[in-house]
């Protein structure tokens, strides 16, 4: 059984064109674990999404460079807050309700992380490393990849973590590619794990009927190297694989 994980995307402009893109190493961990990834076009309202997510058996929300409209949380927007992929936002924080709903494993990487947060009606915060105490989560641009992706930091999983129990661990080391964070976390979201100056680096949907977590750092990166990277998306594509053969019986009738 081969589930289908739908891969969010952003919206890029070159040569006149529009591409809907997403990277290469979102679509590389979720083939290492036997799924298959597809695109899935930030076209927002054109699109049936709740038709969409009927036919899928997981959601992979992805990072980008782009941050999501403070509109969407209460915030003013300014240059601090920029780029912005207003497509994106109209796509995705319209699936992200959907797909919880439906019970359609959801599992959201960096600015999916963020917009898990916002969807369910939280906040952010932008310059994130200007907070008194706080770690400078950014990564050096200039570097190669694999520097500015590098295990950088530890985040320490909660009491209660489901996360911690999957892993068998009550701490991991993760890399920190981002400058926003969660501010006022949603009433349908628990913590599941925090960087050492007290940044939520992890997060479940509490009410959710099927694998729904997001995290802040990027395990997409190490998935097939780093065992706590590769852990996280077999998980959740076992999730998924349940939801695909549920769905067997249906399909044949």
């Amino acid at each position: 059984m081969t589930p289908l994980i739908l891969v969010s995307t952003e919206i890029r402009a070159a040569d006149g064109l529009i591409w809907h893109a997403a990277l290469d190493t979102y679509l590389n961990a979720v083939t290492l674990t036997g799924a298959a990834p597809v695109l899935l076009p930030s076209l927002g309202d054109k699109l049936d999404l709740a038709a969409i997510l009927s036919r899928a058996d997981g959601v992979l929300l992805t990072g980008s460079r782009s941050n999501v409209h403070p509109s969407h949380y209460g915030a003013e927007p300014s240059e601090r807050h920029e780029p912005y992929d207003h497509d994106r936002d109209g796509t995705t924080l319209k699936l992200i309700p959907l797909a919880i709903d439906m019970g359609v494993p959801l599992f959201a990487v960096c600015r999916g992380f963020q917009e898990l947060n916002v969807a369910l009606g939280g906040t952010l915060i932008t310059e994130a490393q200007e907070r008194p105490g706080s770690l400078d989560h950014r990564a050096p641009i200039g570097l190669p990849q694999d520097e500015r992706f590098k295990l950088a930091h530890d985040v320490n999983f909660e009491e209660d973590s489901q996360l911690a129990k999957l892993l068998g661990a009550r701490c991991i080391k993760v890399n920190s590619v981002h400058r926003q964070v969660l501010d006022r976390l949603s009433t349908r979201l628990v913590v599941e794990a925090r960087a050492p100056d007290g940044t939520i680096e992890a997060v479940r949907v509490a009410d959710a009927h099927a694998f729904a977590y997001g995290v802040q750092w990027h395990p997409e990166y190490w998935a097939a190297t780093d065992p706590a990277s590769g852990a996280l998306f077999r998980a959740f594509a076992a999730a998924a694989r349940e939801r695909a053969a549920r769905a067997l019986p249906l399909a044949a009738e």
